[in-house]
Parts: structure tokens; C-alpha cells; sequence
């Protein structure tokens, strides 16, 4: 769901290029998106700052938060913070059409336990979210970026996981998800690699009850395609 780094702003070096969480899009805003982007935005979209966030005072309680870095158009992640309502969820996407889609179904669905961050989530996890405050990671469906010249603009590195295990609290779990195998292998290899986390499974986990099947997930398991969970926990 997530796009993982994009190439820098053409005015920067080649040596300056910083990963990032996402590619610009181009994206078509719906007249219900901008209509809940409108009226929803101030509520349940959160500014920007470089200050971790204040869960408790933004969600009016005490529970788990889990982040999901790249939620697409939001569809699993309504499904999910309505199967769990008693956690509080935490979506980082930058395209606006995807935030607006997402705060329609907020709207449609009365949703009260999901907020929204329209940002980098390399600069979120960075700045918004403070070391050991996380129930849970979702990293769904990211950009395999499949040509071999662009492997490292793939999101799932180890500079990056470490920051992820950082921000997860001890018992907390980072959960990926892949229909791209190669990456599945990259992400396999450098989850594993990590010390801070250890596996849930013997290898790929079987995909956890919570995270619904999408349409476009079952078309591909129709046509014969793999789909593979990784589900690491913090030691």
C-alpha cells in the first residue's frame, strides 16, 4: 500500500538523495473525498510537528496505538480499527485522494479510534512517535521497486527497521506484508538481522486474523500469485 522512497527534488545531488516513505502521484480527488477531507480533515487529520504526538489527549484514552506507514486508499485500515476497537491507530499516507477516501469511510463507519498523519512517514516515525510507545507496525504492500538498480530506494532496510524497533515497545510487533517474493526474501533476511526483534514464525507467518483480504490480494491468490506475512515481535 505504501510507496517506499522517492528520488529527490532534481535541484538536489545525487549524493544527498534521502530515502523517503513515498512516490508522488498524481490522484484524482472525488467529490465525497473532498467533501470529508473538509469537514473531517480538522478532526481527525493530524498537523505535522516535530514533537511526538500526545496519544492519550488526541484519542481521549489509554489504549495501544499502532502505526501504519502507507495506508493507499484506507480500505484495510478502516477494516482493522473496526475489528479492534479497542486500539487506537495511527495512518501515515501522503496522497490526498487516499486520506480523503479514508476519512469518507471514517465518516460512513463512526469511526473514533483512527487518526491520520499526511507526512513522510520517515519524518513521523522520526519526529511523532516516541521510543518505546507502539503497540504495533503495519507495513503493507510497499513498492518493491522490482529493477535491481532500485533496491535500495526499497523501504524495508536495516537503518530504517532499527528506528521501527525503537519506536515499538517491549512485546510490540512489526507486521509486513508482500506480494513481490524477492522482496519478501529481502525483507525475510533483514527483519531476522535485526537484534532487537525476533521472529513470531518459523519464516513467513501465516497472515494474522486482523488484516482483511483486499480484492486486489484475492485476485492474485486466484491467479496462482503468493502473498507473504512476516510478523517480528520486540524482544
Amino acid at each position: 500500500m505504501t510507496d517506499d522512497a522517492s528520488a529527490p527534488p532534481p535541484s538536489r545531488p545525487e549524493h544527498a538523495r534521502a530515502i523517503r516513505s513515498f512516490v508522488l502521484r498524481a490522484g484524482r480527488m472525488g467529490t465525497g473525498q473532498q467533501r470529508a477531507l473538509a469537514e473531517l480533515g480538522p478532526r481527525f487529520v493530524l498537523p505535522y510537528a516535530p514533537a511526538p504526538i500526545d496519544a492519550p489527549a488526541v484519542f481521549g484514552r489509554q489504549a495501544p496505538l499502532v502505526l501504519e506507514i502507507g495506508f493507499g486508499m484506507g480500505g484495510a485500515t478502516a477494516q482493522i480499527a473496526a475489528t479492534l476497537p479497542d486500539h487506537d491507530f495511527l495512518g501515515v499516507e501522503v496522497h490526498t485522494p487516499g486520506v480523503g477516501a479514508l476519512l469518507k469511510t471514517i465518516g460512513e463507519q463512526g469511526l473514533t479510534n483512527l487518526r491520520i498523519v499526511q507526512h513522510d512517514a520517515v519524518e513521523v516515525l522520526e519526529h511523532m512517535v516516541a521510543p518505546a510507545s507502539l503497540a504495533g507496525i503495519h507495513v503493507f504492500f510497499p513498492d518493491p521497486w522490482h529493477k535491481k538498480k532500485h533496491h535500495k530506494r526499497r523501504l524495508i532496510q536495516g537503518p530504517f527497521v532499527a528506528k521501527l524497533a525503537s519506536r515499538l515497545a517491549p512485546g510490540g510487533y512489526l507486521h509486513c506484508a508482500t506480494d513481490w517474493q524477492p522482496y519478501a526474501e529481502q525483507m525475510l533476511e533483514v527483519l531476522s538481522a535485526e537484534g532487537a526483534l525476533e521472529n513470531t514464525a518459523e519464516g513467513y507467518s501465516p497472515r494474522p486474523a486482523y488484516r482483511p483480504l483486499t480484492k486486489f490480494e484475492a485476485r492474485g491468490l486466484r491467479l496462482g500469485h503468493g502473498v507473504w506475512d512476516l510478523v517480528f515481535r520486540k524482544r
